[in-house]
C-alpha cells in the first residue's frame, strides 16, 4: 500500500500546490510511482503545474464524489520526460474548474470517507509508492479525516506573524488526530531573513521537525506555475531543497 503524504497550510497563498507538484516530480525522479490527488475543490490549481487541464470527457475528482466514475478514470498520467527516463511515473487526479461544479459540491458537500476510499483504491489499483493529497488551506472537516490518514503531514507556512499564529493550532490539531509524523516547510523566505534565525523560531515554536527552508525565488516567480521547478531549473537553490526534502522523507516516513 502507498505512503500517503499530505500537503496543508492554514492560509492560502503559500506555495502549497507548487511544493506538491515539485515534491511529486522528485519523488518520481527516484523511480517512484506517485499519485497527486487535488482536494483543494473550492480553487484547483495543481494541474496547471504539470500543464494539464480535462479534455471533454475525462472525468475528474468531482465526478468519482459526485458521481459515479471509478476513481481509476479520473487518474491522468501526467509523467514528463525526464522523469519516465528515471523510470517513474506521476498520476494527476484533478478537480473540476468548471464554476457550476465547484458550486455545486460547495453546497452539497461530498463523503470524506468516499475520498479516503479513493487514495486507497488507486494505491491498489495502480500499485503506487507515494499519494499526495493538495489540501483545501485552513482547517475544516474534508481536509481534518483526509489528514487523519496520512503517513505524514507537511505543515507549508511563510515567515509572517499571521502564519506563525495560525499554523500552530493546525499543528495541535493534527497531533491530537495522531498524525504519524509532521514536518515544517517555511516557503517563500526572503534573503534578508536570517535562516538560523527562522530555524531556531520554527523549532522553538512548534516542537516539529523542519523539513525545509525554501528561498523567495525570482526564477520560479517568472515561471509563475507554468511548470516544475525541479525539472526546469534543477541546480536552483530551491530545487535542490526541495529534492532534499524528498530524499528526506523516503529516508524517515515514507
Amino acid at each position: 500500500m502507498a505512503h500517503i503524504l499530505a500537503i496543508h497550510s492554514f492560509r492560502g497563498g503559500t506555495g502549497k500546490s507548487n511544493l506538491t507538484a515539485n515534491l511529486a516530480a522528485s519523488l518520481a525522479l527516484k523511480g517512484k510511482r506517485v499519485a497527486v490527488f487535488d482536494t483543494d475543490l473550492a480553487s484547483p490549481g495543481v494541474h496547471v503545474l504539470f500543464g494539464f487541464s480535462p479534455a471533454a470527457g475525462q472525468s475528474t475528482l468531482n465526478d468519482h464524489l459526485q458521481g459515479e466514475a471509478p476513481i481509476v478514470d479520473c487518474a491522468h498520467d501526467v509523467t514528463p520526460e525526464q522523469v519516465k527516463q528515471a523510470h517513474g511515473r506521476i498520476w494527476l487526479v484533478p478537480a473540476s474548474m468548471d464554476s457550476n461544479r465547484i458550486a455545486r459540491l460547495l453546497r452539497e458537500g461530498y463523503q470524506v470517507e468516499k475520498l479516503n476510499d479513493a487514495l486507497f483504491a488507486l494505491s491498489e489499483k495502480l500499485n503506487l509508492d507515494v499519494v499526495l493529497i493538495d489540501t483545501h488551506p485552513g482547517i475544516n472537516e474534508e481536509t481534518l479525516l483526509s489528514t487523519a490518514i496520512t503517513d505524514c503531514l507537511l505543515m507549508v507556512m511563510r515567515p509572517d506573524t499571521q502564519d506563525y499564529l495560525g499554523t500552530a493550532v493546525a499543528i495541535e490539531v493534527a497531533e491530537r488526530l495522531d498524525v504519524p509524523a509532521i514536518r515544517m516547510v517555511v516557503n517563500k523566505l526572503p534573503e534578508h531573513f536570517d535562516q538560523e534565525q527562522v530555524r531556531e523560531r520554527v523549532a522553538s515554536s512548534y516542537d516539529v521537525p523542519i523539513g525545509a527552508l525554501l528561498p523567495l525565488s525570482d526564477d520560479l516567480l517568472t515561471l509563475a506555475s507554468g511548470g516544475l521547478a525541479v525539472l526546469t531549473y534543477p541546480t536552483h537553490p530551491w530545487s535542490e531543497r526541495v529534492r532534499a526534502l524528498a530524499d528526506n522523507l523516503l529516508d524517515t516516513v515514507l
